[in-house]
This record gives structure tokens, sequence and C-alpha cells, in this order.
């Protein structure tokens, strides 16, 4: 399941992150992946244990937790601090999975990678190439979406990032750890879900037929969460 958050951040706070961003000191990359990503990693990284990092990770967290669509799709248990990537001309990210098992870098707290998730801070008509490319069950989707959005997908799809070859490509990735392990079961939750929401506002939350999904709804959390 590949889902998109629209207007995560308003234009004017894309704005101001992007002032924040763009007068940080950057580093390389490779310096925080994996054996095999090593291979295929050409980019600019913000350093994870500087403030900008930090509140900027917390800003991005703190809006999470207040967006009904992603707390739906995710049913988010524990999730990384948000880090931060740049990609400029000729840099890329060939095509990978995430890792498996990543360490909270603030904690030493493992975390299961179930979702990963990139929320977009460049225009997409402000550069070229850059696109996420991720292989799901419905082929292989493309994704480059307004400032300000966010995209998450399982975290077992190959992808990649195309090379940009023209301005910047600004964007935060981050991964969680779901209360429901499995991709297809968390998609049926979140088209049920939808569902209920949907004819909650039709007919009512005190509707019968309403009350008689959400119960179904709850005791299927009930049978498929880990927590």
């Amino acid at each position: 399941m590949l889902i998109t958050i629209p207007q995560l951040f308003s234009k004017d706070e894309v704005q101001a992150i992007r002032t924040s961003l763009d007068a940080a000191d950057w580093q390389d990359g490779r310096l925080t992946a994996g054996v095999q990503s090593q291979q295929v990693k050409r980019n600019q990284q913000l350093g994870t244990a500087t403030k900008l990092s930090e509140d900027l990770g917390q800003t991005i967290l703190q809006r999470l937790q207040q967006t009904p669509l992603f707390l739906s799709a995710a049913l988010p248990l524990r999730i990384l601090p948000p880090m931060f990537n740049r990609y400029e001309s000729g840099e890329t990210f060939g095509v990978h999975v995430d890792n498996a098992i990543r360490i909270n870098p603030r904690t030493g707290e493992r975390l299961r990678t179930d979702l990963s998730m990139t929320v977009f801070f460049s225009e997409p008509d402000s550069y070229d190439g850059g696109v996420l490319m991720v292989e799901d069950h419905y082929g292989l989707q493309e994704v480059k979406l307004p400032a300000g959005d966010m995209v998450l997908y399982p975290s077992t799809s190959l992808h990649q990032v195309t090379p940009v070859t023209r301005g910047a490509r600004v964007s935060s990735f981050f991964w969680l750890q779901s209360m429901v392990r499995s991709n297809q079961q968390r998609t049926m939750l979140f088209d049920l879900d939808q569902t209920i929401q949907s004819l909650a506002e039709r007919f009512g939350t005190d509707d019968p037929e309403v009350l008689r999904l959400t119960g179904i709804y709850h005791n299927m959390i009930r049978q498929w969460t880990e927590v």
C-alpha cells in the first residue's frame, strides 16, 4: 500500500523549513548507509545530531500525530527521528531495499522498519529527475509530490531515487514500526477505517451499521496488533 498525504505542511511552512535547510551544512549521505546501500547512494545528508535536524524532526512528528490519514494508514507504534537529505546534479540513490532493523540514534532502541516515509520540501518543477520509484504489487510507482506533501510505502519495497539533472531535491525521510506487521492487514484496516469515516459523515456515528462496522474494525485491531 502506497499512500500520499497532501499538504502535511503549508507552502509558508515549507518556505521557512527550506530557508533553514538551505543554510545548513550537509555531509556525504553514505555515512549513514548500510553496506549494500553504500554502493548505490550518492546524495547529501544533514547530520542527525544537529539541533536543526532534531528541531525539524520533532516538528514533523508532532504534525503526524495531528494527521488522521497518517494514523489510519500507518497505525504507528514507534517512529525513528526524521532525517533530511539533498540531491543535486548527478546525485542519485540506486535500487535498494531498506534495512529491516534500524537503531534509534538517540535512545539505542531497535525498531523493525514496516513503513518508509518521505516528506518533500522542493516543488517538482524546481528540479529535474529525482523521482522516487517504488516497486509494489501494482507495478512500478513514480512519486514526485508537491512541496509539503508526504508519501509512505512498505519498507519491503525495492525503490530508488533517479538522478537529479537540474536544481535540488530536498526532503525528509524516516521509518516506523507499525502496530500491525502485515502490509496486507494494514491495507484492509485502512480501507475499512476510511469506509467507516465516509459512512459516519453520511449517516452519523450512531447509525447501527456504522457502529457494527466500527466494532468489527476494533476487533480486527485486537486480533492483529502487536503492542
